[in-house]
């Protein structure tokens, strides 16, 4: 029996490849993209079938998109748009539009889809973050005064709070290149990112982050577990190729 998976953000770049990848494994999932952009959506997979077209915001279209599930994924975000190009030397200055703000979307917009997740008798919600979250300083959250780090976090703690089995995987920075050739390397709370293993970049490739996600909703041991997750470098000398999830999930520990 297929597992009917809802995809949220799933116009994203990493949210299109989560939704390219489960659809591929079709004898396991029936995968339902969600997304505002219909445009977007038929210029990504060329027509909408499969696709609800809605709103995070409107409790109502998440409640319709979610009837059947049994598992959501949620890949929505907040994103910042410079406001003019910067003059030769400066920095750009980035801000959020209005209705779009990281509290808007990363707070309440995934405690919409949390609430409806619940509602619908969803078993498992896969969250994807970033890392980073434990420093209120963080670079990110002064990016257009938006505290999107800080706002993640409150929107993992309503998830692990709401009785749902969870997975956040808070990844690093993410990467536009090949998946499946890089050995991924799990922690808790920023650990990798303060202090990263043999001074490896914290970043990993979109594409890898897609199928932990994948694998998550196949995996027993992702279950009620929140994590960190980046890669070492392609061909790092002595690195072994994730291909055994099971074992990584083992590696991180229950809660936040």
């Amino acid at each position: 029996m297929t597992k009917q998976v809802l995809v949220t953000g799933a116009t994203g770049r990493t949210g299109s490849l989560v939704l390219k990848k489960l659809r591929q494994q079709s004898d396991y999932f029936q995968a339902i993209g969600f997304a505002r952009s219909q445009s977007k959506v038929e210029e990504l997979f060329g027509s909408t079938e499969g696709f609800f077209i809605g709103d995070i915001k409107d409790k109502f279209s998440l409640e319709s998109a979610l009837k059947g599930c049994s598992a959501l994924v949620i890949l929505t975000s907040a994103v910042p748009k410079m406001k003019t190009p910067p003059s030769p030397g400066e920095r750009p200055q980035f801000e959020y539009e209005p209705d779009a703000t990281p509290e808007t979307v990363d707070y309440n917009g995934q405690k919409n889809q949390i609430d409806a997740a619940k509602r619908a008798g969803v078993e498992h919600v896969v969250l994807v973050g970033s890392m980073g979250g434990t420093n209120p300083n963080h670079p990110l959250n002064q990016m257009g005064n938006g505290k999107i780090l800080i706002w993640k976090r409150k929107a993992e703690q309503y998830l692990i709070d709401s009785g749902i089995d969870y997975t956040i995987v808070r990844a690093g920075g993410l990467l536009d290149l090949e998946g499946g050739v890089r050995q991924l390397l799990v922690g808790k709370n920023d650990t990798l990112l303060n202090n990263p293993p043999e001074g490896i970049p914290t970043s990993i490739p979109r594409a890898d982050v897609a199928e932990v996600v994948v694998q998550a909703l196949k995996q027993p041991d992702a279950r009620n577990k929140a994590f960190d997750i980046i890669s070492k470098p392609q061909d790092t000398p002595h690195a072994e190729v994730t291909s055994d999830f099971a074992a990584l999930f083992r590696q991180t520990t229950s809660g936040i």
